[in-house]
């Protein structure tokens, strides 16, 4: 009688160490083909946030200084630029108003030519003229600013005061009492700064009143508004310069910012328009 034999198929433990090591092998080409892309992917998110942060930075700068009073902006360093914010503006009366405006006697108030579309609030102030030069400075308390008592649509009133000066086009402009002068500064970051981030942070300060001649920038500290516009720079920097015709100028903004590792540098040009 004849038994039938039954055999076990199977790896042999050389075979299951040659697939393992084979798999090993294709797991690390694998994984150096994949990695790449993915460090690459990882890349363009951070230049993408860096160039958000940036973006939104510059575009809030250049949208104040375009709003800025005519002749007010400044920059007593390279780490900072100062200005004056307008909130309204428009055109007064002159010589034939019941309450005109004239440059020959105090005044208390003066009508406005058409209805302005949002009356100011008593504490802004009204200027006129601005020329940045003494006598006809907004920085400058007793020159061509004085703060309304009382406004609405049509009038303007504050308390006894002599113009020395009319503008030709019978401008006036009004400043916000809650922003007053507003200055972009960059400082050195407080606290910890994350390794591979830059060790500057850009302040937006206001309502700290107006200086009429300063020696340094603005500090972010005392009674002023301050808030952060971007941190993690490693380099700021603004430089005004008048332009080719008298009442034009430019502001010049770089900034470097560094976030784990990763730079991006902005650079941008913003026009100044100085017809007071």
């Amino acid at each position: 009688m004849k038994h039938a034999r039954h055999f076990q198929m199977g790896f042999t433990l050389i075979e299951a160490i040659i697939v393992i090591v084979l798999t090993g092998i294709l797991a690390v080409v694998a994984a150096r083909f994949m990695s790449r892309p993915i460090e690459q992917y990882r890349d363009n998110v951070k230049r993408a946030a860096l160039s958000d942060i940036a973006n939104t930075a510059v575009r809030r700068i250049s949208r104040d200084i375009h709003s800025a009073l005519p002749n007010s902006v400044r920059s007593v360093a390279s780490n900072c630029v100062e200005f004056i914010p307008t909130k309204t503006g428009g055109r007064y009366f002159s010589g034939v108003a019941p309450n005109a405006f004239t440059t020959e006697a105090p005044i208390t108030n003066f009508d406005v030519v058409g209805p302005l579309a949002l009356a100011p609030v008593p504490g802004d102030s009204v200027v006129i003229y601005n020329l940045g030069i003494p006598g006809s400075d907004a920085y400058a308390a007793a020159d061509n600013r004085v703060t309304l008592t009382a406004a609405t649509t049509t009038n303007l009133s504050f308390a006894l005061k002599l113009f020395t000066l009319g503008s030709p086009g019978n401008r006036f402009h009004v400043i916000d009492k809650d922003e007053q002068a507003v200055s972009y500064v960059c400082l050195p970051s407080s606290g910890t700064i994350p390794a591979g981030d830059g060790g500057l942070t850009l302040w937006r300060i206001s309502r700290y009143g107006f200086r009429a001649s300063p020696a340094v920038c603005e500090a972010a500290v005392g009674s002023a508004v301050t808030s952060i516009l971007a941190d993690g720079l490693n380099a700021c920097t603004f430089a005004f310069s008048n332009g080719p015709i008298e009442r034009s100028a430019t502001v010049t903004m770089r900034l470097q910012m560094t976030k784990g590792g990763e730079t991006l540098s902005l650079y941008n040009d913003v026009n100044v328009n100085n017809v007071p």
